[in-house]
C-alpha cells in the first residue's frame, strides 16, 4: 500500500516506552507525506511526554480512570473527526473499543497471529505476518506496509523550546560533576532492583568514578521507599529529583546526563531516543523484544536468560530474576561506559 493519507489517527494509548516507540512512526509518515495531519489517542501519562512534539498535530486524551465515562469522552471528541487512516498499534480490548469510535475507511492493525483480544475484528487491513521482533521494529512494520520510509529511525524527543532549555540549565547549574540519573523503580515490582544495591552503586559512582548520582522517577510508594533506603544507606548522598519536572523534566535531565542507569521501563527508551548511553538492567522481560534499540547493547545487563542460553524473542516474562544482578555487574558496565563512551556523547 502506498501512503497517501492526509488525516491519520494513531491508537496507542498507554505506556511511556510504547509512546517513545511510536515517535519514529510519526517521522516515517511525515517523510512520506509532509502534509499529513496526525491525531494521537493517548492516556494522560504518556501524553505529558509527547505534548508539544512538532509532528503531533492533535492529542485526544483517554482517561481510563474514569471507567465508562472515559470511553464516552473519547467517543465525543472523535465524533467530529474524519480520517483517511487509523493505525491501531495497541491490541488490548480497550484500544479496540476506542478504535471503533474512529471514522476511517482504512483501519490498519496487526496480522491475525499477533492480534489479541479480537483485535482483528476492529481492523479493515492488516500488516503481513512476521516473526516476533523488537517492539520498535514491529511498529515500523506498519510504515513498511504503507510504503513510508523507515530510515533513519528518528525520535525527536529532546527539549523543544526555550522554556524547557531554561529549566534544564537551571537544574544542572547546581551540579558540579557529570550527572548519572538512576531510575530507582518501575511500574512493576518484578522489574525493580534492590534499593540497597542502588545505594552501593551511588557511593561507587561518586567516590570511584567522580560522577553525581541523581535519583529520578515519580512519587509512587515504591519509588519513595527506594529513595528513603538509598538516602539512609549512602555515604555520599545522591541528588533526588523524584517528581521533578514530570516526564518533560526527565527528558531534560537525561539530555544533559553523562550516563543513565535504568531497569526495563519507559525512561530506558527515552535515554536511547536521546542517544544518551544507558546501563540497562533487564531480567523480567525479554531484552530482545524490549531492550535498548540498536544502541548500548554493550552496556546491557541481561539476567533474563541463563548463561549461554540462546533464548528466542517472546512475550514470556521471567519473574524473580532481578536479584541476580550484583552491584559489581553494574559497576563493570559503568567501567565499559568510561572506556567506550565518556566524553563522546
Amino acid at each position: 500500500m502506498r501512503f497517501t493519507a492526509d488525516r491519520v489517527c494513531i491508537v496507542m494509548m498507554s505506556a511511556v516506552g510504547d509512546a517513545v516507540h511510536v515517535l519514529p512512526v510519526l517521522h516515517s509518515l511525515k517523510r512520506a507525506n509532509p502534509a499529513c495531519k496526525i491525531t494521537w489517542v493517548l492516556q494522560p501519562g504518556p501524553a505529558m511526554l509527547v505534548k508539544g512534539h512538532p509532528l503531533v498535530d492533535e492529542i485526544i486524551l483517554f482517561d481510563r480512570t474514569k471507567g465508562v465515562r472515559g470511553f464516552l469522552d473519547v467517543r465525543d471528541q472523535l465524533k467530529s473527526h474524519r480520517f483517511d487512516l487509523c493505525i491501531q498499534l495497541q491490541v488490548y480490548f480497550k484500544a479496540n473499543i476506542v478504535a471503533s469510535f474512529v471514522k476511517a475507511p482504512v483501519k490498519l492493525g496487526f496480522d491475525f497471529a499477533r492480534a489479541r483480544d479480537l483485535n482483528w475484528l476492529f481492523t479493515s487491513h492488516r500488516i503481513p505476518p512476521h516473526a516476533m521482533q523488537h517492539v520498535q521494529d514491529q511498529y515500523l512494520e506498519f510504515c513498511e506496509y504503507l510504503g513510508a520510509p523507515t530510515t533513519p529511525v528518528t525520535w525527536g524527543l529532546g527539549p523543544w523550546n526555550d522554556q524547557e532549555r531554561s529549566w534544564q540549565r537551571e537544574f544542572y547549574s547546581k551540579i558540579e560533576r557529570p550527572a548519572v540519573p538512576i531510575v530507582v523503580a518501575t511500574s512493576k515490582a518484578q522489574k525493580d532492583w534492590l534499593p540497597e544495591r542502588w545505594a552501593e552503586v551511588c557511593d561507587a559512582l561518586y567516590a570511584d568514578f567522580g560522577l553525581q548520582p541523581v535519583l529520578v522517577g515519580g512519587k509512587s510508594e515504591r519509588e519513595v521507599n527506594a529513595e528513603r533506603v538509598i538516602m539512609e544507606k549512602t555515604s555520599h548522598k545522591p541528588i533526588s529529583a523524584l517528581g521533578n519536572g514530570g516526564l518533560r523534566g526527565l527528558v531534560g535531565i537525561f539530555d544533559g546526563a553523562a550516563l543513565v542507569i535504568s531497569p526495563d521501563t519507559g525512561p530506558l527508551h527515552i535515554s536511547v531516543a536521546l542517544d544518551r548511553p544507558v546501563v540497562s538492567l533487564i531480567g523480567y522481560s525479554n531484552p530482545k523484544r524490549v531492550g535498548p534499540y540498536r544502541k548500548f547493547q554493550d552496556l546491557m545487563i541481561d539476567v533474563y536468560g541463563e548463561p549461554g542460553e540462546d533464548y528466542p524473542i517472546s512475550m514470556e516474562n521471567r519473574p524473580d530474576r532481578m536479584p541476580r544482578i550484583k552491584v559489581a555487574d553494574v559497576l563493570e558496565k559503568v567501567e565499559v561506559w568510561r572506556n567506550a563512551y565518556e566524553g563522546k556523547h
